[in-house]
Parts: C-alpha cells; sequence; structure tokens
C-alpha cells in the first residue's frame, strides 16, 4: 500500500442557483487575457444541455478518456503512441472554436461617439477573436434556464439513452444546474496523452497542472481529456487548464471559485488514497462498478495503520489530521452522498457532486402533497425515473442504485430534521431506513446546511516553513507571475502574448489594439496623455486643454495670468 493525499471538491447541487459567480470570477483570476478569451476553466452548465463545449461527453466523437482494450487493460480510447506519432501534426479529434463559443464584446465608442440623429445607434457585436462583426449563435451555456430547451434539449448526449420517456414539454421538463471545473484526475488521460510529458501530477497533493516550458502544443491532450478541461491558447501556442488555485491552496486558501461561490456549495479536503490499487480501480470490467472501486482506494484517515503507512510515505502530520477533518472524506465515504462525475471514462475524476433532490421535490409538491413527508419523497424518487436515470447517466455510469440510494438519504435528513426545527420529538425510524444513526443524519445535516468557512474548506498549508514565501503568490491567483505557469517567453503569435492586462475594462477598440500591438501596452496616444495626479496646476502640459488658436495647446490666456473668467468685473478707473 503506497499511501498518497490529494486535494478533492465536492459540490451540492441543490444549492447551486446559477448565478455564474465562480465563473467569472476565476475569469478574471486566470484567464482575462489575450489567447484564452473562449476559455472557462470553471463554467455552469444547464442540464438537460449539451455542455460546454458543446457535446463534450460524446466520446465516440472525440475519444477522450481511456477504454479497456480486448485483454482487459486500460488503453487511450483515442489511441496509442504509434497512432499519436502518426498523427501527431495533425489532429482532427478536436473542438472548433464553434463547438467552445466565439468570444465577442461590443463597440461602445459607437455609442459614445454617434451624431444626434434619428434612429438609436447600435453597439454591434465583435468578435475577440477576428475583431469583426459577428452574429451571436452560441455560448459557455447556451442551455441556460431550458430557454432552448425544444431545440437543443434532444441533443443532450444523455439522453440518447433515456430519450423515450423524457418528452420536452413545460410542464413537464426538469433543470438543474452543473459547475464544472478540471477533474484533477487519479488516472489522468490527459497527462497519458501528452508527446512532450508537459501535464503532470503533483506527488504533495494531486493537482494536475502543465509544464508551460516543456509544452510544444501538440493537442493530445485537448483529445485525451474526456470533460474537455484542457485548452489550447492560440497566441502563445501553449495548453492551459485549471490549476485549484495552488498558489492559494499552498497557503491554506480555498479555491476562487469556491471563496466566491455564492450558494456555498463547494466543499474543500484533503483524501488520502492507496495508490497502488488505483489501476485495478480503473480496470474493473464492468462500467456500474467504477463508483464502489474508486470509492474503496480512498482510506479512513482514522485508522492506525493508514495513519502509521501515510507518515512512512512522508506525508506531515498536519495534512494526516486535515484528512480527518476533511469535508470531501465525510461526504463521500461517511455519509456516501457524494458521486464522481462520469466514472465510466476511467480517469477516476476528484470532483465529485451531492445530486439535486429538487426535481423530486417540485414533483412531489406540485401535486399538492406535503414535499417534506418521507413517505412521499420516497415514493417519487420510486415513481421519477426519468431525473433519476438521468442523474445515474451523470454520476454513475447509468446505474440508478447508488443515485436512489444518495437521493433517499437526502429526503430522510429533509425530515428527520423538518421534526427538530418544529419543535417536535425526532423519529429515528427516519435515518433508520435508510443505514443512518440520528447522530450521523445530524452531523451531515450541519456540514451541509451549517457548516463554517472552515469546516467547509480544510486546507492544510503546503510545508509550513515556506508558507511566508508562498504567500506572495497566493495574493494574486494568476498565470501570468514571472517564472509561473503562463509565462511562455516568446510565443509564436507575438512577444508578451498572454500577458497582463493594462486596463481593468476595455472597450473593443483598446481590446483589438492591445491583441495586435506588439508589446503588451502599446496605446497610440501614449505620448499625448495626461497624469491629472501628478500635475501641479501650473505647467500647461499638451493634451490637457484644447488647442488655442495659434495652435498651442494650453488654457485660455485669462487663466495664465490668475484671473477669473467668471468672476463679476469691475469697472475701470
Amino acid at each position: 500500500m503506497k499511501v498518497m493525499a490529494q486535494m478533492a471538491m465536492v459540490m451540492n447541487l441543490d444549492k447551486c442557483i446559477g448565478c455564474h459567480t465562480c465563473s467569472v470570477t476565476c475569469k478574471q483570476a486566470w484567464t482575462n487575457r489575450s489567447g484564452v478569451e473562449y476559455v472557462w476553466f470553471n463554467n455552469v452548465e444547464t442540464r438537460p444541455g449539451q455542455g460546454y463545449p458543446r457535446r463534450y461527453e460524446d466520446q465516440e466523437t472525440w475519444k477522450g478518456g481511456w477504454e479497456l482494450n480486448k485483454r482487459g487493460r486500460l488503453t487511450l480510447k483515442a489511441g496509442g503512441r504509434f497512432k499519436k506519432l502518426i498523427t501527431i501534426f495533425s489532429n482532427p479529434k478536436l473542438p472548433s472554436l464553434d463547438d467552445y463559443y466565439q468570444p465577442w464584446t461590443y463597440d461602445y465608442e459607437t455609442l459614445t461617439n454617434a451624431p444626434l440623429q434619428e434612429h438609436t445607434p447600435v453597439a454591434r457585436p465583435k468578435s475577440l477573436i477576428t475583431g469583426k462583426d459577428m452574429k451571436i449563435t452560441w455560448s459557455a451555456n447556451w442551455d441556460d434556464n431550458l430557454g432552448g430547451a425544444p431545440e437543443h434539449g434532444d441533443k443532450d448526449v444523455l439522453l440518447a439513452e433515456i430519450s423515450e420517456k423524457v418528452k420536452f414539454e413545460f410542464e413537464q421538463t426538469f433543470m438543474f444546474y452543473l459547475p464544472r471545473i478540471c477533474e484533477h484526475c487519479l488516472n489522468p488521460s490527459c497527462a497519458a496523452s501528452c508527446p512532450s510529458g508537459a501535464i503532470y501530477k503533483r506527488s504533495e497533493d494531486g493537482i494536475v497542472l502543465v509544464d508551460q516550458d516543456r509544452c510544444r502544443g501538440w493537442r493530445m491532450c485537448v483529445t485525451g481529456c474526456p470533460y474537455k478541461k484542457v485548452y489550447f491558447n492560440h497566441r502563445t501556442g501553449k495548453a492551459e487548464k485549471c490549476t485549484f488555485c495552488f498558489p492559494r491552496v499552498e497557503v491554506g486558501l480555498p479555491t476562487v471559485c469556491a471563496e466566491t461561490c455564492v450558494g456555498r456549495l463547494r466543499y474543500i479536503g484533503l483524501v488520502l488514497y492507496d495508490a497502488d490499487r488505483v489501476l485495478e480501480a480503473a480496470s474493473v470490467p464492468d462500467d456500474t462498478e467504477l463508483y464502489e472501486a474508486q470509492r474503496s482506494i480512498l482510506l479512513d484517515p482514522n485508522d492506525p495503520g493508514v495513519m502509521a503507512a501515510a507518515e512512512s510515505d512522508g506525508i506531515p502530520r498536519d495534512w494526516i489530521e486535515a484528512a480527518q477533518r476533511s469535508p470531501v472524506h465525510a461526504l463521500i465515504n461517511t455519509y456516501k452522498v457524494a458521486l464522481p462525475l462520469h466514472p465510466e471514462y476511467r480517469t477516476m475524476p476528484m470532483v465529485w457532486y451531492i445530486p439535486p433532490l429538487s426535481p423530486v421535490v417540485d414533483a412531489v409538491s406540485g401535486t399538492g402533497h406535503d414535499a417534506e413527508d418521507r413517505n412521499n419523497l420516497f415514493a417519487a424518487i420510486d415513481a421519477m425515473r426519468i431525473p433519476v436515470e438521468y442523474l445515474a447517466e451523470l454520476f454513475t455510469a447509468g446505474d440508478p442504485v447508488p443515485v436512489d440510494s444518495v437521493l433517499r438519504r437526502l429526503a430522510a435528513m429533509r425530515s428527520y430534521m423538518r421534526d427538530i426545527n418544529f419543535g417536535r420529538e425526532p423519529d429515528a425510524s427516519i435515518p433508520a431506513a435508510v443505514g443512518m444513526s440520528e447522530e450521523e443524519m445530524y452531523e451531515m445535516y450541519r456540514l451541509l446546511a451549517l457548516a463554517k468557512y472552515d469546516e467547509r474548506y480544510v486546507i492544510p498549508p503546503a510545508h509550513a516553513e515556506k508558507a511566508h514565501g508562498l504567500e506572495e503568490l497566493a495574493t494574486e491567483c494568476s498565470l501570468d507571475y514571472e517564472g509561473g505557469p503562463g509565462m511562455g517567453g516568446s510565443g509564436p503569435f507575438g512577444e508578451a502574448s498572454g500577458g497582463a492586462s493594462p486596463v481593468a475594462v476595455e472597450n473593443f477598440r483598446m481590446l483589438h489594439a492591445r491583441q495586435t500591438g506588439d508589446s503588451v501596452t502599446d496605446p497610440a496616444d501614449k505620448a499625448s496623455r495626461v497624469n491629472l495626479l501628478n500635475w501641479d496646476g501650473k505647467s500647461t502640459p499638451k493634451g490637457l486643454f484644447p488647442d488655442r488658436p495659434g495652435g498651442e495647446g494650453g488654457p485660455p490666456a485669462e487663466l495664465m495670468d490668475g484671473t477669473d473668467p467668471n468672476a463679476e468685473s469691475e469697472p475701470k478707473p
């Protein structure tokens, strides 16, 4: 047994309101740069829906993840080394920009500088890639709130298995939000796909990163990732992906997406796993056994044998204690309410999800019955095969039994806590019906509903003696600090491509000038700009005032002699 540590995340989908705050803050922190305008390390999808990039779950097309060959051994779905070698200069299994979406902005200068006219001027959408006028047809979450269900709903890859049971009629639809980041898998297919070995999994915490110095832009990793969470920077010619905000995590801070989450639905913690059993767990013949196989390799941090093995394998004592307090371990293995996303890809993902109970509760409420009564909820879970089977396609490779078990536990918690909140004697038979004690059920409720900041994020700092040196990196969660993973030097598409934005908010023309300029900051009017903070009020810098009739810039003559032009004139003697 070789014990290793892994930073992991659990998201409670019942709490996600689809506000996209996590996506926006991640975008501002990590991909607000040239070359990655279309990239969202964190995105929130509406389900049912096609996702981002659209239909990324269709592995028959994109060839992501692993599969078992005829001898029962794991092989990359996209092919082994020989196939990669013969296609290294032409990899056709890549989503196009249209599959992601073409990012855009608006030419607001048309509005601000438009002359007086009969009709209201329009700021046309401009492509951030070409700079030309464009028609907006797709975006990172075009399925938001089922707005496009009749047109796009049947294109959801997961509905192919249960499409005959789902009718996209307004009164029968169900929906929920699914936030996604890189899964930081235990068996990452992106790393195995990289010909230059640029993608690696950190041994200390399991975070998967891209070495920008070694990356040669082959883009095999984009194909190999079944979640399509590796992206290509078209200006630097390098691959980029979610970094799990490692500069923050190294000093004990949560990721930006978790820190800013409005619904407080994210939990971050450390789990211990047996690295020697990862291949065995990923190779089980039946896809429906993968969930239990992955759960079985996660070790109990309170087991004395595991603690001793962890210390002997070099895991610090404070990390073991953090694993014992980890909310992720509790939700996955203690309360058994968290499930992995698409375990059938055999990458052993480490971002898990608590499936939403909302569709079932809403269905019960719509009938006029008590949606808090466990008997009603249990019956609805049995009857509502549509959401349960859809959730099973997402989280358990199509097996509805584990999803049914999780929903029953969540339903039992809802009913059990209602009695307590109303001051009634709690019914001990409710937790017993789902195999839990009253204490376990209350603790699960407390973790899901009442947990404080330090209970939701149990993140041990990386090596306490180096923490102060890492603080500086953690204050700015960015790819572009000196020597960081975003600094690729002179890329094939321009000097300093991917550098920091010189302004916080840009209009279209500023952005276009920055993207096409020879340097990071190359404003055409730089020489004529005036810094009012440094102006002493006496000099007349060029550009501060309109040109005078003589052709020279400067204030009017009456200001130069110190007189006030607005003062009432006195009669001359």
